[in-house]
């Protein structure tokens, strides 16, 4: 039996629902309604423990804001006694257009600040990530705007159908392993 925390990336509160920051917490919410089963408050996160085919998902969604989300990823790997191999971050990224995703062993943490919150809670960058694209449409200077802003209405059905399939990259980590799945996944762009 495997013990994973499963982290989605995004900010706490309403005026950050459905932005592209947050499709990290999208993902959970996908993976735990999946589950039948709900998040609730604990300490520095949102947190469901899920048991599936003989494995135990801690599922976390930091209530630290994105740029302190090391403190929630270190807390529950401690509590958990979790193996960092056994660790999946899943988060937004600019770099990548909206049709890709992306899952990795480790690696930078590529200008996103959640992503050096944990390398420096953790002390390495060698940790599972899973990075959704969300494309890179903005005008220069309005990064910030970009990444906390909504949704246009002609991307939500491919958003949809990218947070579908990364519940399923999500299992198929737990079941099969990262490079498995890596191979399975990381070369499909997604259209609907």
């Amino acid at each position: 039996m495997g013990k994973f925390l499963i982290v989605g990336l995004g900010n706490i509160g309403p005026e950050y629902a459905g932005t592209r920051h947050n499709i990290g917490f999208g993902v959970l919410d996908a993976l735990v309604h999946k589950h039948g089963s709900e998040f609730s408050i604990e300490r520095l996160a949102e947190m469901v423990e899920l048991k599936w085919r003989s494995h135990v998902l801690v599922c976390v969604k930091p209530t630290t804001y994105v740029n302190l989300s090391g403190r929630a990823v270190k807390y529950w790997m401690d509590k958990g006694k979790i193996a960092i191999g056994h660790i999946l971050v899943v988060l937004d990224d600019l770099a990548l257009p909206l049709e890709r995703l992306r899952l990795r062993p480790g690696g930078s943490a590529a200008g996103h600040n959640g992503l050096k919150s944990i390398q420096e809670a953790l002390g390495t960058d060698a940790y599972p990530r899973l990075r959704l694209g969300i494309g890179n449409d903005f005008t220069r200077g309005m990064q910030a705007e970009f990444v906390l802003g909504q949704w246009e209405a002609s991307e939500l059905p491919l958003v949809r159908l990218k947070i579908e399939k990364s519940v399923e990259i999500i299992e198929s980590f737990v079941t099969s392993g990262i490079e498995r799945t890596m191979s399975q996944y990381n070369k499909i762009d997604f259209t609907l």
